[in-house]
């Protein structure tokens, strides 16, 4: 009995000649024992087996079945016999009604899309892991459905106090009327006062401007936002006064980076690391009174040869040193608007494969999904935040909602 045991597995594989006869025979087990299932959730649903007398004038009973191709994870195409009751009111739970793929398999292919991978290349994939012919027009069907998420998560309503914004853009290769253009995404990251971050959404125009801006901010007034304690963004020309227009009481800091690669544009190569370096005695001085006479400083070293390198600080002067208003602790947070542009080269890192899109549901569709892959990390609140907060309830205590 035994050696007949030992014995079975070698004569069961020798009625396989070749490695496609073995995987025919375990797809037609798969498929009978996957319409066995199906039948007996028919069964469940009616209240009563095949034949069985109970099923006399009950109402409802079997009305044949019909066929669909299904794609599984491992044997490929299968076309299946789904069972159908005269009602039309079975919906199976193993193959549901309208779905044509294993959603194991599209949870893939929305994870590959995510991390950069173009529709060909996941085509590829999915057909040498899987074994499954996917065409990019299916896979751009799998990835469409993105674009409902990214409504939703873009009309969600949002808290009604922010401590702190940072407002950026980044631009993508966008095709238009049969033609690559530049586009700009806009982007706000919001902080909570949980001291977590959160992208409060994306918006799409031609060209970044301070007008479109103003639609920004009053869509996120729209959707619940009654506050902003304070907004950092770059020195686009009339920002501050858009920001201004739709929450008047917010404290605008201009990014100091960017104000230094501004300065910068003006200044000779060989003259950039001392000019930087009597900038730094400006934005790191330890009060705005320093700051000015830094300024000073600066203006008469290098005001007669880069007079408009200087006269920028100037005229921004204002809204570059308003974290002079602040301890050191948010002064930190507020000064650039580094969390956001870490953010966009995230975001660069995702789409790096994707060079160009073909429209704007098709860059919508990436810079979400990157967003969404970014903001499975930030899962700390910021450093000292239980200290920071303090901070914020004190300064702005009329304002913060806790």
């Amino acid at each position: 009995m035994d050696n007949q045991q030992n014995n079975l597995p070698k004569d069961f594989f020798k009625q396989f000649k070749k490695k496609e006869d073995f995987q025919s025979f375990f797809s037609d087990l798969y498929k009978q024992g996957v319409e066995e299932m199906l039948k007996a959730e028919l069964d469940e649903h009616l209240g009563y087996e095949k034949h069985s007398k109970e099923g006399h004038n009950s109402g409802n009973s079997r009305n044949g079945s019909y066929s669909k191709k299904v794609k599984t994870d491992s044997l490929g195409d299968l076309v299946l016999n789904i069972p159908r009751d005269r009602n039309s009111e079975f919906e199976p739970h193993l193959i549901p009604k309208g779905s044509r793929m294993s959603d194991k398999l599209e949870e893939s292919i929305i994870g590959m899309y995510s991390r950069g991978m173009t529709t060909s290349d996941i085509s590829q994939h999915v057909k040498e892991v899987y074994g499954v012919d996917v065409s990019e027009g299916t896979i751009s069907n799998v990835t469409n459905r993105i674009i409902e998420h990214v409504r939703d998560w873009q009309n969600r309503p949002l808290e009604s106090v922010y401590f702190t914004v940072w407002m950026d853009g980044i631009v993508l290769k966008v095709k238009q009327n049969g033609k690559y253009i530049n586009k700009c995404i806009y982007l706000v990251i919001g902080l909570k006062q949980d001291g977590l971050k959160e992208v409060l959404g994306m918006w799409m125009a031609e060209t970044e401007s301070a007008s479109f801006w103003m639609s920004v901010l009053t869509d996120l007034k729209a959707r619940g936002v009654e506050d902003i304690l304070i907004a950092c963004t770059d020195n686009l020309k009339g920002f501050t006064e858009a920001i201004k227009a739709v929450f008047p009481q917010t404290v605008t800091q201009l990014c100091v980076v960017h104000q230094i690669r501004n300065s910068c544009k003006f200044v000779a190569w060989k003259d950039r690391k001392p000019f930087c370096a009597d900038l730094k005695t400006i934005y790191g001085a330890v009060n705005r009174e320093a700051a000015e006479q830094a300024l000073e400083k600066a203006d008469s070293v290098w005001g007669s040869k880069y007079g408009y390198a200087i006269d920028s600080w100037r005229r921004n002067w204002t809204d570059l040193t308003s974290y002079f208003d602040f301890p050191l602790e948010i002064r930190k947070i507020i000064y650039t608007t580094n969390t956001i542009e870490n953010l966009n080269r995230g975001i660069r890192k995702y789409t790096k494969t994707k060079v160009q899109f073909v429209d704007d549901q098709a860059a919508q569709k990436a810079v979400y999904l990157a967003i969404m892959n970014i903001e499975k990390k930030w899962t700390m609140p910021i450093p000292n935040w239980g200290y920071i907060l303090q901070q914020f309830l004190i300064i702005f205590e009329n304002r913060c909602r806790i």
